[in-house]
């Protein structure tokens, strides 16, 4: 059985520089999971005694707090700025990006339409910087609501371009003024793309990452769509060995948080597997 990595996969520009920023702060404590990978989080923990807590109310003037990649809500921040805590600010540029929108739009007097997760972190961040914001999934979503004539619509940088081009669609005939931002960031573009082009010619993939990443559980969905025999791991120990039998190629993707050293581990366990 043969091996092949998707041409693009793992760590995006934004996960690289979180890293970057809480190895370079340690004694420190990140505001929520740093990343949505446990594996990573507790190297952290161990070689850089970078903390994790999920209470507000663990920081203390002093205190050095990261701040996710996803981003937190607006009030959050201001409490924790308030606080004298020493912020270190490790929201994801292409996260940013929609907070800015819906802030510059609200105060233009648009309606916000977020198409993602509303309890995803990133959207509740996002979600906090707008006067006026309703939170979709789906066009059924949308026809439940009265909105204002102008409409500003963003995206949950993780989410696939061809549903938000449905909620686009929908939108533009039907109300006066729509707003369509591009805020799926291009790490997702292309490794949507990457794991779609693999799993036309693998039959078995195996896309790497947290459970509760979003944008692992979109390349996953991409996968299982082409390869019927797609499967999500979060490391080689959740491995099956029958999942290689009689299989002649086996293609590998991995989510935007998953370090390069996870991925080592797994392709070398498949190859014990498949041997």
């Amino acid at each position: 059985m043969r091996i092949k990595l998707a041409q693009k996969y793992g760590f995006c520009f934004g996960v690289k520089r979180a890293i970057k920023i809480a190895e370079e702060n340690q004694n420190s404590a990140t505001y929520g999971p740093l990343i949505h990978n446990a594996n990573e989080i507790d190297r952290l923990k161990k070689n850089f005694n970078v903390a994790l807590t999920n209470d507000l109310n663990d920081f203390q003037t002093g205190d050095t707090a990261v701040i996710r990649t996803h981003g937190i809500p607006k009030e959050e921040l201001s409490q924790l700025k308030a606080r004298k805590v020493d912020v270190i600010d490790a929201t994801c540029p292409y996260v940013t990006k929609p907070q800015q929108i819906c802030e510059e739009m609200s105060r233009e007097g648009y309606s916000i339409v977020i198409f993602g997760d509303e309890k995803h972190p990133e959207i509740r961040g996002v979600r906090s910087y707008a006067n006026d914001a309703v939170v979709v999934t789906d066009i059924d979503n949308l026809k439940r609501l009265h909105l204002k004539e102008k409409i500003a619509l963003v995206a949950q940088t993780t989410r696939k371009v061809d549903e938000y081009m449905k909620i686009a669609n929908y939108l533009i005939p039907r109300y006066k003024e729509v707003r369509v931002f591009n805020t799926i960031c291009n790490a997702t573009f292309e490794n949507q793309e990457a794991v779609e082009a693999l799993s036309h010619e693998a039959d078995v993939m195996i896309v790497i990452g947290g459970k509760n990443s979003s944008n692992t559980k979109q390349l996953f969905s991409i996968a299982l769509s082409y390869c019927p025999e797609s499967y999500h791991i979060e490391d080689e120990k959740d491995l099956e060995e029958k999942w290689f039998h009689n299989k002649k190629l086996c293609g590998i993707s991995a989510g935007a948080s998953t370090p390069d050293w996870i991925i080592q581990n797994v392709v070398n366990a498949i190859e014990s597997l498949a041997h």
